[in-house]
């Protein structure tokens, strides 16, 4: 048991050192605000930390340093690479470009050390939402959340923490890599909705486009899922050509029943064999038809938006012309790292518009 709280205290610790300078900002920046201004600066700050903590969780897959630290919460049972210096080295000697190295161990901790830090922020921003909501001399006249909206966001993140031990324990597994993301891409949701309840805004708009935000949002969430099974199983270049798939083909002989069973190892079919191309262009080919519905959805959506907000018209056609840039990017030049970071902070920007687009387009908030 000492083997695992002690390093998750000290890995704790550093995410509370990392917090410290934002938290500095937060208060220099907020001091002369009311309560709940200061609450509403603490949830931007979160939200943007957030969104910086799944572009670099984006990059600790993409770089192959999800296994840089084999173990979990430390590193070899330390809190840095600096303590696990021998068993990095060794592994890296004995393997020069495999899991293990010291660049890579040291992107997974900072990584933790992020991740740590935002779970620090939320759980001060729970512990003051409560209190400013037992003190109504402090909230009279001023808009907030319910404090169960930050309890509920501090519940998330601690799953959100425990599916990303699960994602080194049980080494890369497609299925937890990819709740992890969505879990990621969750809590920028819950912390956007409740910037906005601070300071309530109704978009005037027709009847029933409350709904169509809703749809368009699960449609993009449900294309992040697919993007994310996509990148877990390394299936991005398995259709090299655009809009052919490969070697000039349309539609090649594609294995959905294998590519979408879930409960596997990475590379692996569910009876353990390895997972054929057949497989991995069924993965690939989904997310390129799923990206054509949630493209024309949104561009829809955008077009119905334009005579009410253009504003938000002109942000939704920026968000899919960047994400259908970069996405395709990613195909044509051979997946380069700058293009898939630009393409997972699209994604997690378009579901941070939707989600204050939805929030604006109701009449209640929470």
């Amino acid at each position: 048991m000492n083997e695992l709280l002690l390093p998750l205290g000290q890995v704790a610790a550093i995410g509370g050192a990392v917090a410290l300078g934002p938290l500095i900002w937060w208060r220099q920046r907020s001091r002369d605000s009311s309560s709940a201004g200061r609450l509403r600066a603490l949830t931007l700050l979160a939200l943007f930390l957030t969104f910086d903590l799944i572009v670099f969780g984006a990059f600790t897959r993409l770089t192959d340093s999800g296994l840089g630290c084999p173990d979990w919460p430390g590193c070899y049972s330390a809190a840095s690479p600096v303590g696990a210096h021998a068993h990095i080295e060794a592994a890296q000697t004995a393997m020069p470009t495999g899991p293990v190295t010291h660049a890579k161990a040291w992107i997974e901790m900072l990584h933790r050390y992020l991740a740590s830090g935002v779970g620090l922020l939320i759980l001060l921003l729970c512990v003051l939402s409560w209190r400013h909501h037992r003190a109504p001399v402090q909230r009279a006249g001023e808009a907030a959340p319910s404090p169960w909206w930050p309890t509920l966001t501090l519940a998330w993140v601690c799953v959100q923490g425990a599916f990303g031990a699960l994602t080194v324990t049980m080494k890369l597994f497609p299925a937890i890599v990819t709740l992890h993301l969505l879990f990621g891409m969750g809590l920028l949701m819950l912390l956007a909705w409740q910037r906005e309840a601070y300071a309530p805004r109704v978009l005037a708009a027709p009847s029933g486009l409350r709904a169509a935000v809703a749809a368009v949002l699960l449609l993009v969430l449900a294309q992040v899922a697919l993007g994310g099974w996509v990148s877990t199983n390394y299936a991005v270049l398995a259709c090299d050509e655009f809009p052919t798939c490969h070697g000039g083909q349309w539609w090649p002989q594609l294995d959905f029943a294998q590519g979408f069973s879930l409960w596997r190892e990475l590379g692996q079919r569910a009876d353990g064999g390895y997972l054929g191309f057949e497989a991995l262009a069924a993965i690939h080919m989904a997310h390129r038809l799923g990206a054509l519905v949630v493209f024309t959805a949104v561009i829809a959506l955008a077009i119905v938006l334009r005579p009410h907000a253009a504003p938000w018209s002109r942000w939704l056609l920026a968000a899919a012309g960047w994400q259908l840039a970069s996405g395709l990017s990613n195909v044509v030049l051979d997946w380069p790292i700058v293009a898939a970071l630009a393409h997972t902070a699209g994604a997690a920007a378009l579901l941070g518009l939707l989600t204050i687009l939805l929030a604006r387009t109701g009449r209640a908030h929470p």
